[in-house]
């Protein structure tokens, strides 16, 4: 019995050292092709970037040798080596060229006519011009600083090192490389000497350095205007960073002493190495189990005498447990009835009470032009003047039969479509009744319309009382919004046909809506006020009856502050109503 206890533990000890040399055998195998794909493209990265400086590495000395170019550093006139310059540049496909004085200052330009002219420009501090007039020839990698563009600058001395007549200089653009590598292979970057990395497909490895810099390379960084605008010196470094989830590998361009450094990740190999060791393991544990298939048989044989008596314990146990159970989801549906019935209940409440809601805001508009024109005729009546009462007294019966319409309406709106179907609409009539209602409040709120209505414009189709709710709701607002941001600019109404509707524009100078607010102030009970007054309903309303007569809603800011509301009407077409 002791030896049989024994057997498991120690077959699954020679399991778990078996997946574990088999993972670290493929982790040694994955790593190992990731270091030749990564030589492999090392190689390739390094003859990309030589080929493309190899390029351009000609362009200065053959610009010293043009007789425009030595007549202008003789004090000659330089435009015809500032044209020469830019032919050039077209030609070669150079960023730019251009010629510096023995003193370091730029006589002649590919870009003399263009914004950021390098004429005039005192380059001699930068390391190519030193090197050109020391040694013949110059390379250097920087931001410039009259662009702010990087590129790569190729020098050459003109005339000889004792009596120099200046320098050539191409700045070549090296940003295509950086493309390649964000759209083919992001995990590479280019150093320079110093270790700072100045070109990768990844825009957060730029101008970091590889390892923290010392303080003479910082002040060599800055002492030559390497990377303006770039804080080299707090810049974190960056190989540590990456050497956390890549594999990674570097070489040396010589010519420049840049750095290569190129990345591949290592989660794949770590992953497939851990999947090889689960394979080896539970191969392991199949093949074990074969073995322990007969024993277990024999085993099983005595287990199945006893099971009988212990399946019918089981079965009554059970069959008590499933008697539970069914009582536990009676009692359960029961509730879920309950729940659903009151549930049913309170949605009816929430449709009564916003309905209430909803005739409470859009009768309150008339309703305060009743009172004003009661008051009115109320007034001419003591003034003894029964013309003008009666006036009032027919305008109030008008406001009347207006709420009442509009009751009416509202019974219906969102429920079901209107029975009686949409005819045409005469939107300048709309907006004049609409503007009748309006007055008082716009009075009050010290603000007034500027309506531009031409006349002839086809109606449109709609429900008139239902189209005056929609140009109520959206001008009140636009009132409002210019009375709480303090303007006293007219609210600008204009209609005008555009394409195959008719276009309804309400321009005010208010606050301005919120882009991230467009989408949430035309939901039901939203509202920005914030004294109360707003029930949050009228661009709600607005939008289903637009949404019912196939129109549209929409914000847009205005110049100079504001909102310009647009709403955008079909045009009544007879045939087309016929038909429906």
């Amino acid at each position: 019995m002791a030896l049989r206890s024994l057997r498991l533990p120690v077959t699954l000890i020679v399991m778990a050292v078996l997946s574990l040399a088999v993972m670290m055998l493929a982790r040694q195998t994955g790593l190992a092709r990731l270091d030749a794909a990564l030589a492999d493209r090392l190689t390739l990265t390094r003859h990309a970037v030589t080929t493309q400086i190899g390029r351009y590495v000609y362009l200065p000395s053959v610009v010293a040798r043009d007789a425009r170019v030595l007549a202008a550093l003789e004090g000659d006139d330089v435009g015809p080596a500032n044209a020469y310059l830019r032919e050039i540049r077209e030609l070669s496909g150079a960023d730019e060229v251009f010629l510096l004085n023995p003193a370091g200052v730029t006589l002649a330009a590919s870009n003399h006519a263009e914004p950021g002219s390098f004429v005039g420009q005192d380059y001699s501090f930068r390391p190519y011009f030193v090197q050109a007039m020391a040694a013949g020839e110059g390379r250097y990698y920087a931001v410039g600083v009259t662009t702010g563009i990087p590129g790569y600058f190729l020098a050459a001395r003109i005339g000889p090192e004792g009596a120099p007549l200046g320098v050539a200089v191409a700045k070549v653009d090296l940003s295509d490389l950086a493309r390649t590598w964000a759209e083919a292979d992001p995990d590479i970057a280019l150093a320079d000497a110093l270790g700072v990395v100045f070109l990768s497909g990844h825009p957060d490895w730029m101008y970091r350095p590889l390892a923290p810099l010392p303080p003479e390379a910082q002040a060599q960084i800055l002492a030559e205007r390497r990377y303006p605008g770039q804080d080299i010196a707090a810049a974190p470094p960056l190989q540590a960073e990456l050497e956390r989830d890549l594999r990674l590998a570097q070489t040396v361009i010589q010519a420049d002493g840049w750095q290569i450094v190129a990345g591949q990740p290592v989660a794949p190999v770590i992953a497939s190495a851990r999947l090889w060791g689960a394979l080896a393991g539970l191969s392991g544990l199949f093949l074990s189990a074969l073995g322990f298939s007969l024993w277990q048989r024999r085993q099983l044989i005595r287990v199945r005498i006893g099971q009988a008596a212990e399946l019918e314990r089981r079965v009554a146990e059970r069959t008590e447990a499933l008697a539970a159970e069914i009582e536990e989801r009676r009692r359960a549906q029961e509730e879920l009835r309950r729940t659903h019935d009151s549930l049913v209940h309170a949605a009816k409440l929430a449709v009564l009470g916003r309905m209430s809601s909803t005739i409470v805001h859009e009768v309150s508009q008339p309703l305060s032009a009743l009172d004003t024109t009661l008051a009115a005729a109320e007034l001419h009546l003591g003034a003894g003047n029964g013309a003008k009462a009666g006036k009032s007294v027919t305008a109030a019966r008008g406001l009347v039969a207006r709420m009442q319409t509009m009751v009416r309406d509202l019974r219906r709106f969102g429920a079901r479509p209107p029975a009686d179907p949409p005819g045409p609409v005469d939107m300048a009539q709309v907006l004049a009744a609409s503007a009748e209602v309006l007055a008082p409040r716009l009075k009050a709120l010290g603000q007034s319309l500027a309506l531009a209505v031409p006349a002839g414009l086809p109606p449109v189709r709609g429900h008139a009382s239902r189209l005056e709710q929609v140009a109520t709701n959206l001008m009140l607002n636009a009132a409002e919004a210019a009375a709480g941001a303090g303007t006293r600019d007219p609210i600008a109404v204009a209609l005008a046909v555009q394409g195959g509707a008719l276009r309804l524009t309400i321009a005010d100078r208010g606050p301005g809506i919120d882009p991230d607010m467009i989408d949430r102030i035309q939901e039901p009970f939203f509202t920005t006020r914030i004294t109360g007054e707003g029930l949050g309903l009228g661009l709600s309303i607005t939008r289903g009856i637009l949404d019912q007569s196939g129109g549209s809603l929409a914000f847009h800011p205005r110049d100079g502050g504001g909102t310009v509301t647009e709403v955008i009407l079909p045009l009544h077409e007879p045939a087309r109503e016929a038909a429906e």
